[in-house]
Protein backbone atom coordinates (compact mmCIF):
# COMPACT_ATOMS: atom_id res chain seq x y z
CA UNK A 1 0.00 0.00 0.00
CA UNK A 2 2.04 3.48 -0.91
CA UNK A 3 0.44 6.97 -1.00
CA UNK A 4 -0.47 8.85 -4.08
CA UNK A 5 -2.14 11.86 -2.58
CA UNK A 6 -0.81 13.04 0.32
CA UNK A 7 -3.63 15.57 0.73
CA UNK A 8 -4.15 15.73 4.81
CA UNK A 9 -7.98 15.00 4.73
CA UNK A 10 -9.82 15.75 7.88
CA UNK A 11 -12.70 13.00 6.72
CA UNK A 12 -11.80 11.84 3.33
CA UNK A 13 -14.30 9.86 1.66
CA UNK A 14 -16.21 8.45 -1.81
CA UNK A 15 -13.58 7.68 -3.96
CA UNK A 16 -14.80 6.80 -7.35
CA UNK A 17 -13.10 5.91 -10.46
CA UNK A 18 -14.84 7.98 -13.49
CA UNK A 19 -14.34 6.53 -16.61
CA UNK A 20 -15.16 9.35 -18.88
CA UNK A 21 -12.16 11.59 -17.29
CA UNK A 22 -9.76 8.32 -16.71
CA UNK A 23 -9.53 9.86 -13.52
CA UNK A 24 -10.38 9.24 -9.63
CA UNK A 25 -12.28 11.64 -7.77
CA UNK A 26 -13.17 12.02 -3.61
CA UNK A 27 -14.20 14.14 -0.96
CA UNK A 28 -12.91 15.80 2.10
CA UNK A 29 -16.28 15.97 3.96
CA UNK A 30 -15.66 18.05 6.94
CA UNK A 31 -12.45 20.08 5.28
CA UNK A 32 -14.93 21.27 2.14
CA UNK A 33 -12.92 19.60 -1.07
CA UNK A 34 -13.27 17.62 -3.30
CA UNK A 35 -9.87 16.15 -5.21
CA UNK A 36 -9.44 14.88 -8.52
CA UNK A 37 -6.32 12.88 -9.46
CA UNK A 38 -5.21 11.27 -12.60
CA UNK A 39 -2.18 10.21 -13.99
CA UNK A 40 0.82 12.33 -15.54
CA UNK A 41 -1.17 15.47 -14.31
CA UNK A 42 -0.74 17.41 -10.99
CA UNK A 43 -3.24 16.69 -8.53
CA UNK A 44 -7.11 19.26 -9.20
CA UNK A 45 -9.37 20.47 -5.80
CA UNK A 46 -12.24 22.46 -5.27
CA UNK A 47 -13.33 23.86 -2.35
CA UNK A 48 -17.13 23.25 -2.12
CA UNK A 49 -19.63 25.62 -0.51
CA UNK A 50 -21.12 22.89 1.54
CA UNK A 51 -20.01 19.42 3.46
CA UNK A 52 -20.18 16.88 0.22
CA UNK A 53 -20.26 13.39 1.86
CA UNK A 54 -20.56 11.34 -1.90
CA UNK A 55 -20.09 12.16 -5.66
CA UNK A 56 -21.23 10.69 -8.84
CA UNK A 57 -20.55 11.32 -12.30
CA UNK A 58 -24.37 12.02 -14.67
CA UNK A 59 -25.10 11.07 -17.30
CA UNK A 60 -26.25 14.49 -18.26
CA UNK A 61 -22.55 15.25 -17.53
CA UNK A 62 -21.17 16.95 -13.98
CA UNK A 63 -22.14 15.07 -10.60
CA UNK A 64 -24.87 14.26 -8.32
CA UNK A 65 -23.90 14.19 -4.96
CA UNK A 66 -25.07 13.90 -1.74
CA UNK A 67 -24.60 17.15 0.75
CA UNK A 68 -25.70 18.27 3.98
CA UNK A 69 -28.09 20.49 2.58
CA UNK A 70 -29.41 17.34 0.53
CA UNK A 71 -28.92 15.96 -2.81
CA UNK A 72 -26.85 18.17 -5.40
CA UNK A 73 -25.96 18.86 -8.85
CA UNK A 74 -22.64 19.47 -9.14
CA UNK A 75 -20.26 21.02 -12.42
CA UNK A 76 -16.46 21.34 -11.51
CA UNK A 77 -15.89 22.68 -15.02
CA UNK A 78 -18.19 25.76 -14.13
CA UNK A 79 -17.77 25.96 -10.35
CA UNK A 80 -21.67 25.62 -9.50
CA UNK A 81 -22.95 23.99 -6.99
CA UNK A 82 -26.85 23.48 -7.11
CA UNK A 83 -29.08 22.16 -4.32
CA UNK A 84 -31.41 19.96 -6.24
CA UNK A 85 -33.78 18.81 -2.82
CA UNK A 86 -33.59 18.62 0.71
CA UNK A 87 -34.72 14.70 2.07
CA UNK A 88 -34.63 15.93 5.60
CA UNK A 89 -35.85 19.51 6.62
CA UNK A 90 -36.63 18.60 9.50
CA UNK A 91 -33.72 16.94 10.61
CA UNK A 92 -31.56 19.70 11.38
CA UNK A 93 -28.37 18.26 12.82
CA UNK A 94 -28.27 15.25 9.72
CA UNK A 95 -25.96 15.13 7.09
CA UNK A 96 -25.33 13.38 3.80
CA UNK A 97 -22.68 10.20 4.44
CA UNK A 98 -21.41 8.11 1.62
CA UNK A 99 -23.53 7.32 -1.62
CA UNK A 100 -23.02 5.12 -4.91
CA UNK A 101 -25.01 4.50 -7.84
CA UNK A 102 -26.51 1.19 -8.85
CA UNK A 103 -26.27 -0.97 -11.89
CA UNK A 104 -29.38 0.25 -12.99
CA UNK A 105 -28.38 4.09 -12.78
CA UNK A 106 -29.78 5.16 -9.32
CA UNK A 107 -28.14 7.21 -6.89
CA UNK A 108 -28.08 5.69 -2.84
CA UNK A 109 -26.65 8.21 0.11
CA UNK A 110 -27.12 7.70 3.53
CA UNK A 111 -27.64 9.96 6.40
CA UNK A 112 -26.40 10.51 9.86
CA UNK A 113 -26.74 12.93 13.02
CA UNK A 114 -23.42 14.79 12.73
CA UNK A 115 -23.15 14.94 16.31
CA UNK A 116 -22.98 10.63 16.04
CA UNK A 117 -25.54 10.40 19.36
CA UNK A 118 -29.00 9.53 17.88
CA UNK A 119 -29.98 7.07 15.27
CA UNK A 120 -31.55 9.49 12.98
CA UNK A 121 -29.93 8.19 9.69
CA UNK A 122 -31.69 7.21 6.77
CA UNK A 123 -31.03 5.50 3.04
CA UNK A 124 -32.47 7.15 0.18
CA UNK A 125 -32.66 6.40 -3.52
CA UNK A 126 -32.62 9.09 -5.86
CA UNK A 127 -34.92 8.54 -8.89
CA UNK A 128 -33.95 9.76 -12.76
CA UNK A 129 -36.57 12.64 -12.34
CA UNK A 130 -34.73 14.11 -9.21
CA UNK A 131 -37.57 12.77 -6.83
CA UNK A 132 -35.82 10.76 -3.74
CA UNK A 133 -37.42 7.84 -1.52
CA UNK A 134 -36.42 7.08 2.17
CA UNK A 135 -35.94 3.33 1.84
CA UNK A 136 -34.61 2.33 5.31
CA UNK A 137 -34.49 4.63 8.64
CA UNK A 138 -32.96 4.32 12.13
CA UNK A 139 -29.34 4.20 10.93
CA UNK A 140 -26.44 5.73 13.38
CA UNK A 141 -23.78 6.15 10.98
CA UNK A 142 -24.31 4.12 7.43
CA UNK A 143 -21.75 3.65 5.01
CA UNK A 144 -21.84 2.21 1.23
CA UNK A 145 -23.72 0.93 -0.32
CA UNK A 146 -22.27 -1.70 -2.56
CA UNK A 147 -23.87 -3.66 -5.73
CA UNK A 148 -22.89 -6.93 -6.51
CA UNK A 149 -21.79 -7.58 -10.29
CA UNK A 150 -25.06 -8.60 -11.13
CA UNK A 151 -26.65 -5.58 -9.36
CA UNK A 152 -29.51 -7.76 -7.67
CA UNK A 153 -27.62 -7.65 -3.84
CA UNK A 154 -26.70 -4.29 -2.36
CA UNK A 155 -24.27 -4.28 0.85
CA UNK A 156 -24.78 -1.46 3.46
CA UNK A 157 -22.78 -0.77 6.52
CA UNK A 158 -24.46 0.87 10.11
CA UNK A 159 -21.12 1.77 11.18
CA UNK A 160 -21.45 2.76 14.86
CA UNK A 161 -23.57 -0.75 15.03
CA UNK A 162 -20.40 -2.83 13.75
CA UNK A 163 -22.84 -4.88 11.17
CA UNK A 164 -22.76 -4.69 7.19
CA UNK A 165 -25.85 -6.02 5.61
CA UNK A 166 -27.20 -7.55 2.51
CA UNK A 167 -30.44 -6.65 0.31
CA UNK A 168 -32.22 -8.12 -2.14
CA UNK A 169 -32.51 -5.68 -4.86
CA UNK A 170 -35.18 -5.25 -7.63
CA UNK A 171 -35.21 -3.70 -11.07
CA UNK A 172 -36.56 0.03 -10.33
CA UNK A 173 -34.90 0.00 -7.24
CA UNK A 174 -36.88 -2.12 -4.78
CA UNK A 175 -35.53 -2.98 -1.62
CA UNK A 176 -36.17 -7.17 -0.40
CA UNK A 177 -35.45 -7.90 3.01
CA UNK A 178 -32.57 -6.81 5.02
CA UNK A 179 -30.49 -9.76 6.52
CA UNK A 180 -27.03 -9.43 8.64
CA UNK A 181 -23.96 -9.94 6.26
CA UNK A 182 -21.45 -9.79 8.82
CA UNK A 183 -21.09 -8.25 12.33
CA UNK A 184 -17.55 -7.30 13.62
CA UNK A 185 -16.23 -6.75 17.36
CA UNK A 186 -14.98 -3.87 18.79
CA UNK A 187 -11.04 -4.59 18.07
CA UNK A 188 -12.03 -5.38 14.61
CA UNK A 189 -12.41 -1.71 14.08
CA UNK A 190 -15.65 0.01 12.28
CA UNK A 191 -17.07 -1.28 8.70
CA UNK A 192 -17.38 1.97 7.03
CA UNK A 193 -16.91 2.78 3.17
CA UNK A 194 -17.18 -0.30 0.66
CA UNK A 195 -17.08 -1.58 -3.20
CA UNK A 196 -17.07 -5.46 -4.80
CA UNK A 197 -14.72 -6.98 -7.14
CA UNK A 198 -15.43 -8.82 -10.22
CA UNK A 199 -15.67 -12.10 -8.23
CA UNK A 200 -18.20 -10.76 -6.52
CA UNK A 201 -15.94 -10.53 -3.36
CA UNK A 202 -16.88 -7.50 -1.08
CA UNK A 203 -13.31 -4.72 0.01
CA UNK A 204 -14.46 -3.03 3.37
CA UNK A 205 -12.18 -0.11 4.47
CA UNK A 206 -12.23 -0.09 8.69
CA UNK A 207 -11.91 2.84 10.48
CA UNK A 208 -9.86 2.49 13.58
CA UNK A 209 -8.95 -1.04 12.28
CA UNK A 210 -5.95 0.45 10.24
CA UNK A 211 -6.78 -1.95 7.33
CA UNK A 212 -9.07 -3.27 4.85
CA UNK A 213 -10.67 -6.72 4.03
CA UNK A 214 -11.89 -8.73 1.71
CA UNK A 215 -15.30 -10.64 1.95
CA UNK A 216 -16.48 -13.78 0.08
CA UNK A 217 -20.27 -13.49 -0.75
CA UNK A 218 -20.65 -15.64 2.37
CA UNK A 219 -19.36 -12.87 4.43
CA UNK A 220 -16.43 -14.88 5.03
CA UNK A 221 -12.80 -12.90 5.71
CA UNK A 222 -10.03 -14.45 3.34
CA UNK A 223 -7.49 -11.08 2.88
CA UNK A 224 -6.64 -8.44 5.03
CA UNK A 225 -4.58 -5.81 3.63
CA UNK A 226 -3.05 -3.50 5.93
CA UNK A 227 -2.31 0.63 5.70
CA UNK A 228 -0.12 2.71 7.94
CA UNK A 229 -3.12 4.43 9.03
CA UNK A 230 -5.67 4.09 12.06
CA UNK A 231 -8.80 5.64 9.78
CA UNK A 232 -9.25 4.37 6.37
CA UNK A 233 -12.46 5.40 5.36
CA UNK A 234 -13.59 4.06 2.14
CA UNK A 235 -12.41 2.81 -1.15
CA UNK A 236 -12.62 2.12 -4.78
CA UNK A 237 -10.87 0.16 -7.62
CA UNK A 238 -9.78 2.23 -10.40
CA UNK A 239 -7.03 2.78 -13.44
CA UNK A 240 -7.58 2.08 -17.03
CA UNK A 241 -7.95 -1.76 -16.55
CA UNK A 242 -9.78 -0.98 -13.04
CA UNK A 243 -7.05 -3.09 -11.38
CA UNK A 244 -5.80 -0.76 -8.66
CA UNK A 245 -7.43 -0.38 -5.16
CA UNK A 246 -7.74 3.20 -3.97
CA UNK A 247 -8.27 3.80 -0.48
CA UNK A 248 -8.93 7.12 1.69
CA UNK A 249 -8.17 8.20 5.38
CA UNK A 250 -9.13 10.55 7.81
CA UNK A 251 -7.18 12.48 10.25
CA UNK A 252 -9.89 13.26 12.14
CA UNK A 253 -10.24 12.69 16.15
CA UNK A 254 -6.54 11.76 16.19
CA UNK A 255 -4.82 13.59 18.94
CA UNK A 256 -0.46 14.88 18.57
CA UNK A 257 0.86 11.59 19.31
CA UNK A 258 -1.56 10.08 17.38
CA UNK A 259 -0.58 12.06 14.05
CA UNK A 260 3.09 12.27 14.71
CA UNK A 261 2.80 8.56 14.51
CA UNK A 262 0.77 8.54 11.32
CA UNK A 263 2.08 11.37 9.27
CA UNK A 264 0.13 10.24 6.58
CA UNK A 265 -3.25 10.36 8.18
CA UNK A 266 -5.67 11.88 5.67
CA UNK A 267 -4.11 10.50 2.60
CA UNK A 268 -5.02 8.60 -0.41
CA UNK A 269 -3.54 4.87 -0.92
CA UNK A 270 -3.39 3.13 -3.64
CA UNK A 271 -2.20 -1.01 -4.02
CA UNK A 272 -2.33 -3.83 -6.50
CA UNK A 273 -4.78 -6.39 -5.67
CA UNK A 274 -4.34 -9.12 -7.93
CA UNK A 275 -7.82 -8.35 -9.14
CA UNK A 276 -10.23 -6.27 -11.20
CA UNK A 277 -13.47 -4.27 -10.03
CA UNK A 278 -16.74 -3.16 -11.72
CA UNK A 279 -17.25 -0.71 -13.91
CA UNK A 280 -19.45 2.16 -11.86
CA UNK A 281 -22.14 3.94 -14.28
CA UNK A 282 -23.47 7.20 -14.32
CA UNK A 283 -26.36 8.24 -12.58
CA UNK A 284 -29.22 8.49 -15.22
CA UNK A 285 -30.51 11.60 -13.99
Amino acid sequence: MRCVADVKAVLGEGPIWVERDQSLYWTDIKGQKIFRLAEGRALDQWDTPFRVGSIAPRETGGFIAGTDQGFAAIDLDLGSFDIIGNPEPDRLDNRSNDGKVDRDGYFWAGTMDDTERTASGALYRLDFDLRCTRMEDGYRVPNGPAFSPGGRLMYHADSARQIIYVYDLGEGGTLGERNTFARFAENDGYPDGMTVDAEGCLWVAFWDGWCVRRFSPAGECIRIVDLPVQRPTSLAFGGPDLDRLYVTSASIGLDELALKMQPLAGAMFQCDPGISGVAEIPFGG
